[in-house]
């Protein structure tokens, strides 16, 4: 366990650098030897300049593959897992599987696709590190002369998808940490109140987070909320183990009509593209992130393996009362149940915190940019606002699983599957191949079913939710039994 002043680069890690790193430092400041400047003039590799981003990275805290690794895990496996069982119980039991790993795949490679065309980049423009806007904004720019006028346009639309998908996640947190607190309430007052009151009570304990300076105070926390998290998804994992019926008692296999909700519901838990980047960055071996065998290959084998364990054990022990948050499904009376809902809810509002930061990032960034007197005061007035809007969007749609396959279906789709392999078409546009082409209009395939119909399943379902079906007044019911 690491202890508050070496989690400050791993929470750094998380956070978007949205700030072009190719502006501010030369290429030139970073060349440390002679060899290496001979080299870059004189070696082609694949058509493009020789030049070793690798070598000439310099920086002061680098990370190992095993602590890439851990982040990388920490990243996949987060408030997304307790959805699983609700997934499986979308695809069927045998089929939960199967589409999991294929969820898993896309992702990966998307994910894989986009550090590739990173490293290609690094080379062509002369620069150590980019992030994830400045990769699509570098391959526009230098990619068939139809694209390059699109080149801010798509490194603004990159910024602004990010943010709202982890804009959107801080209210997935805070309808999580609401519901099993309500769950909680209920049992022990006897009595319950609405979901709303739990959510809009969370603004105040919200906003305090938010105003924690910087990264190295919301250090400690993520600590935190790592040990938290465990301890209760152990406990969980404990009570889908305890009792499990037989498979023969569950559907092998869903309908097609409940299949795009189990896509956005995955997609949503598994995806970590908004990190991928930050974390090559800070690699100390950024070559170890590619491979077979690569930091990213092995984090999301394993990561695949969690998620269809809690998945197939949580709808197989649950069945049709399998709810949003498979935290909700553990017995109340229970102290172990007790202890794993509000291990999981604190460990959600802990991590509340890291995603917040993201959001603050960029959006300050574009005031800091278009107002130059904006002073901390400032800061602190659009933390206070970006919390409070977030919990006004929970308290509109206090409803788990919609919601967050309307943010896997409309963010992630676009962000984890057709950005990538756009901005891949961009790099490689004057050696595109049959095979290239053929793979990449299927993943934009699959990225587009899944943000049209996973979308419009999502709306329809908050929709279902909470807008009420009109009653036919009772003269009008006898008149058209009477017709038939």
């Amino acid at each position: 366990m690491m202890g508050s002043q070496g989690a400050e680069p791993e929470l750094q890690s998380f956070l978007l650098d949205d700030k072009s790193k190719m502006k501010e430092v030369p290429p030139q400041t970073k060349r440390k030897s002679s060899k290496n400047q001979e080299k870059s003039e004189v070696v082609h590799l694949n058509g493009d300049d020789y030049y070793d981003p690798f070598i000439e990275r310099n920086l002061e805290h680098p990370t190992t593959n095993g602590e890439t690794l851990t982040h990388l895990l920490k990243a996949s496996l987060g408030t997304g897992i307790l959805a699983m069982p609700q997934a499986f119980q979308c695809s069927g039991l045998i089929t939960g599987i199967f589409a999991t790993v294929f969820v898993s795949f896309v992702c990966t490679f998307c994910s894989y696709s986009l550090v590739k065309c990173a490293h290609t980049l690094y080379r062509r423009t002369r620069v150590t590190a980019m992030g994830y806007a400045d990769v699509a904004e570098v391959a526009f720019a230098n990619g068939p002369a139809w694209s390059r006028r699109f080149s801010a346009l798509t490194r603004q639309s990159v910024l602004w998808l990010l943010f709202v998908t982890y804009f959107g996640t801080c209210s997935v947190y805070t309808v999580i940490i609401a519901s099993n607190f309500e769950q909680l309430f209920a049992h022990h007052m006897g009595y319950a109140l609405n979901l709303r009151y739990f959510i809009a009570m969370l603004l105040l304990p919200l906003i305090l987070l938010s105003y924690v300076p910087n990264l190295k105070y919301l250090a400690p926390v993520s600590m935190v909320a790592n040990l938290l998290m465990s301890v209760g998804l152990g406990i969980t994992f404990y009570y889908t183990l305890n009792g499990i019926p037989s498979i023969s008692e569950r559907p092998a296999v869903g309908s097609l009509e409940t299949f795009p909700t189990f896509f956005c519901l995955t997609v949503f838990a598994m995806e970590a593209i908004g990190v991928v980047m930050p974390l090559e960055n800070n690699m100390k071996t950024p070559k170890k992130f590619l491979g077979v065998f690569g930091v990213l290959n092995v984090g999301m084998g394993g990561v695949t393996v969690v998620y269809i364990l809690l998945g197939f054990l949580g709808f197989l022990k649950y069945g049709d009362e399998t709810k949003p948050s498979i935290t909700l499904n553990l017995p109340t009376e229970d102290t172990a149940a007790q202890v794993a809902k509000i291990c999981i809810s604190l460990a959600v509002f802990c991590t509340y915190g890291l995603q917040f930061f993201v959001c603050l990032e960029i959006a300050w960034t574009k005031i800091q940019e278009n107002f130059e007197k904006a002073t901390i005061y400032h800061n602190y007035v659009l933390r206070t606002v970006l919390v409070t809007l977030s919990v006004a969007i929970a308290v509109a749609v206090p409803t788990i699983g919609p919601f967050i396959g309307l943010i896997g279906a409309f963010c992630f789709s676009l962000l984890g599957i057709i950005v990538p392999v756009v901005i891949e078409f961009a790099t490689y546009w004057d050696r595109v191949t049959v095979w290239m082409t053929i793979r990449n209009a299927l993943l934009i395939s699959v990225g587009i079913l899944a943000l049209v119909f996973g979308t419009s399943n999502s709306v329809t379902d908050i929709i279902t939710a909470y807008v009420p079906v009109p009653e036919l007044p009772i003269n009008a019911t006898v008149t058209r039994t009477a017709a038939q």
